[in-house]
């Protein structure tokens, strides 16, 4: 056993499978009691059980930790609520939240319907913010904390999850936004985007040129929830961990600007955003270009 954690009470959502489950295992292992929360469903959403969460603070207690399990719906409030709540009833307090609870539902957007858009951006947008929620009103009063939640690269955009991406790009403005909000009660807010090998990933229909294993996220969120990462007051932050490779992401900020005399016309406009303003190329309409280009040669296309 570790001791980067030491004396910490974390809890981690969709800690029965993959990067969660090793989230949890890591941080018991660095010292942490931990809450392990998991609605046990399958991929799509479906098919909910509490002996995902259960057979993982098995795990956890047969090598020497400590931790409780929680098998609630993140996506609603009362969910959110008990989870920080049984840390607080067990543990007597909550160091650090990770919510990498989700699902996916795949669909072209002319395609998606109503059924695949909201499930998924419940889970993963909602159910970081039901936690997030829950957990900073106790930092709050505390003085500390750390929050967590996980993005993912196709923030940026993404051919057939719409749904997903939409609700990770709304996670990165949740944390900057609790990262601001919650900064002079020593309350510290980040993102991971992960790119390991998981249920979802074995779904992406690419080489990835860059991924590793969910025991490489779960050493940095170790990190995140640790005091040297307080110390070096990292807050408001998205980085990817993709195996041995940790990046940070820019912080989003204006390239040009053009001011018009007199007020804008369409004929200004046209003439200003062909000219001093432009635009920002979108790496990943690149990328879908190299991609077909690869999937026309009979290749598997890289990523």
């Amino acid at each position: 056993m570790g001791n980067f954690l030491a004396g910490k009470v974390v809890a981690v959502t969709g800690a029965g499978r993959g990067i969660g489950r090793a989230v949890a295992l890591a941080c018991a292992e660095q010292g942490a009691r931990v809450v392990v929360n998991d609605y046990g469903v399958s991929i799509d959403g479906a098919e909910p059980s509490s002996e995902i969460a259960e057979a993982v603070v098995k795990e956890i207690e047969a090598a020497g930790g400590t931790a409780t399990a929680v098998a609630d719906d993140v996506s609603t409030m009362a969910g959110g609520q008990r989870i920080v709540d049984t840390a607080l009833a067990q543990y007597g307090r909550i160091d650090g939240v990770v919510c990498v609870a989700g699902i996916l539902r795949e669909r072209m957007l002319f395609n998606m319907s109503e059924e695949e858009w909201d499930p998924v951006v419940a889970t993963h947008l909602k159910g970081t913010f039901t936690v997030f929620r829950a957990a900073a009103a106790v930092m709050r009063r505390q003085g500390s904390g750390t929050l967590i939640g996980f993005t993912s690269g196709n923030h940026q955009g993404s051919v057939s999850q719409a749904n997903y991406s939409a609700a990770k790009g709304g996670i990165i403005s949740l944390v900057r936004s609790a990262a601001l909000g919650l900064h002079k009660y020593g309350v510290t807010a980040n993102a991971v985007a992960p790119v390991a090998r998981t249920r979802m990933s074995a779904n992406v229909p690419m080489e990835l040129k860059e991924i590793g294993e969910p025991e490489d996220v779960a050493a940095f969120v170790v990190y995140l929830l640790s005091e040297r990462a307080r110390e070096a007051r990292i807050t408001g932050q998205v980085y990817t961990v993709a195996g041995p490779k940790i990046a940070v992401w820019s912080q989003p900020r204006e390239l040009r600007s053009a001011y018009a005399d007199g007020g804008w016309t369409p004929e200004k406009v046209a003439d200003v955003v062909s000219g001093a303003v432009g635009t920002d190329p979108m790496p990943m309409l690149a990328q879908l270009s190299a991609m077909a280009e690869a999937a026309r040669g009979g290749a598997r296309p890289n990523a």
